[in-house]
């Protein structure tokens, strides 16, 4: 009978309170180690870490992939002796992410003590844009010897190397300083080309720049040609200043007094970079962090914006789109956004590039996705040569355990 009893008792009790009364006999400790393991799980793929790949294959690095056409004078007079690109890139271990790489970058940077002479260029429709000079000199000896256009040695050849920044950067940006300080350590002039409204300068013309406008870079390259007409004119533009870069080398063709040029981390294809800058969470952090600068942009000439642009619809922009919809499409005279986004894609003119181009990209950017690279239009031009790394973020590549240079 006391069996019978027993067994109808079991069977009248729920399986899943059997089960919760088993894992209540489990310590809280135990499910709080299996949260933080969870968690860890979650953030490794969340941030794209690659800490594993790294410890797997000893820290040795990945090859750089290059990307040239088979007969190419480039590569084989050239690139084919840069140990560089044909060497491996390692990422500093913690910072194995190309988020962690892209955020140390901009709130770190870690950026050596460089000293500008500055020129004010007047464009011709009366906008003025900040030219920041640095010399072998200046980093050689620590001060600025940087001689200005009243004064210029005419007969100089030392190379000259125009730096064009991404969107909102300018000189006093750490990747740029980085850069700047590396190639006049190497003997050469250097001269950034901040966009207008940038460097701590006023608009002073109706005239803002953007992804696609090339006339800034046109006449500031003919400018300092005139000036220094023995010296080798180089340029290098990053992020969105190697579209605008590219596109303008696409343009002029032959014309261009440019005798080689480079494009780190382009965003190549504006339509296809706003669609994967809005396409998962972590990426809209920075289409969100990106809107904040352009806003804050706009805020420094709110007189001039105000009256040109939509200003409300500025104000009221969560993403890089809007602010292009209420701005930059506006001041542009660009039916849509699209339409914008279209014309100004430096991918449209990568077959017309008539000077030597390398062109860098990281295959993680989280900015300027790989999606956007124009492989094939690389390939058939037998003027570009294209470096690809599997990781690097954008502009960072950070190297070395401590990670105080760029590779």
């Amino acid at each position: 009978m006391d069996c019978e009893t027993l067994a109808a008792t079991a069977s009248s009790i729920s399986p899943y309170h059997l089960l919760f009364q088993a894992l209540a006999l489990i310590p809280v400790s135990h499910y709080l180690f299996a949260a933080f393991f969870v968690f860890l799980i979650f953030l490794y793929n969340f941030l794209e870490i690659h800490f594993l790949h790294g410890l797997l294959t000893l820290f040795r690095g990945d090859l750089v992939t290059l990307t040239y056409n088979s007969r190419s004078d480039l590569y084989q007079s050239v690139v084919s002796k840069c140990k560089i690109l044909h060497g491996r890139y390692l990422v500093t271990p913690w910072l194995s992410s190309p988020h962690l790489q892209t955020a140390f970058l901009s709130v770190f940077g870690r950026a050596p003590s460089v000293t500008y002479k500055r020129h004010l260029f007047r464009a011709l429709d009366g906008g003025t844009i900040a030219l920041d000079w640095l010399t072998y000199y200046d980093v050689l000896e620590g001060t600025s010897r940087m001689i200005d256009s009243s004064t210029a040695l005419k007969g100089d050849k030392t190379p000259i190397v125009i730096v064009i920044p991404g969107l909102t950067s300018d000189s006093a940006s750490a990747y740029l300083k980085h850069l700047a300080f590396n190639l006049a350590r190497q003997g050469w002039n250097i001269v950034v080309t901040n966009h207008r409204g940038l460097g701590g300068v006023s608009l002073t013309s109706d005239c803002c720049y953007n992804a696609g406008w090339t006339e800034d870079v046109r006449e500031i390259i003919d400018h300092i040609h005139c000036e220094y007409p023995g010296a080798p004119l180089y340029a290098v533009g990053t992020s969105i200043g190697a579209n605008v870069l590219v596109k303008y080398l696409g343009e002029d063709g032959t014309n261009t007094p440019l005798v080689g040029a480079a494009a780190i981390c382009s965003p190549w294809d504006l339509l296809i970079c706003d669609r994967f800058i809005n396409r998962r969470p972590v990426q809209k952090i920075y289409d969100r962090a990106l809107t904040v600068g352009l806003q804050g942009y706009a805020q420094l000439h709110q007189s001039i914006l105000s009256r040109l642009a939509d200003w409300e619809g500025i104000e009221k922009s969560s993403s890089v789109r809007d602010f292009d919809n209420h701005a930059t499409r506006v001041l542009g005279k660009f039916e849509t956004v699209d339409t914008y986004y279209r014309r100004s894609s430096s991918t449209n003119y990568v077959e017309n590039v008539s000077v030597p181009l390398l062109c860098v990209s990281a295959l993680d950017d989280p900015v300027c996705t790989s999606e956007a690279i124009p492989w094939d239009e690389c390939r058939a031009n037998e003027n570009v040569i294209l470096a690809t790394t599997p990781h690097g973020g954008h502009l960072a590549f950070y190297e070395g355990i401590t990670a105080s240079s760029l590779w």
